[in-house]
């Protein structure tokens, strides 16, 4: 298991809760990303009962819904097919602290992220 900057890496496979197998899981401090070997890529509320997760077809596919965001949004803003309520805050939360997304969350009533200007890193 190896550290990363913003949180921890598995590359070991391992069953997830639906019975498929990760290809990696990354660890943060509200959420999870886990790849999976088919390809796709999940964000999940941790330490949560299921049913708090959002399944992507891909990583490309979550960069994807980052990208149509506003500069500055809020949970609301994040509309993308299969999410709703609940898993709008959990990919708010996702988005800051997963460092492949340049933003950071500078709100919390309402739960408010910002895109940073250095979208490289």
């Amino acid at each position: 298991m190896g550290k990363s900057p913003g949180g921890s890496e598995r590359r070991t496979p391992r069953p997830a809760p639906d019975g498929t197998t990760t290809a990696s899981d990354r660890d943060f401090l509200r959420t999870v990303g886990r790849r999976r070997e088919d390809g796709a890529y999940v964000v999940e509320r941790r330490g949560t009962a299921a049913g708090h997760r959002k399944v992507f077809e891909s990583f490309a596919d979550c960069r994807a819904c980052f990208d149509a965001l506003p500069a500055t949004f809020v949970a609301a803003d994040v509309e993308w097919p299969g999410v709703t309520g609940r898993r709008r805050h959990m990919l708010v939360h996702h988005f800051a602290e997963h460092p492949a997304f340049p933003c950071r969350l500078v709100g919390r009533q309402p739960l408010c992220a910002r895109k940073r200007e250095d979208r490289d890193g």
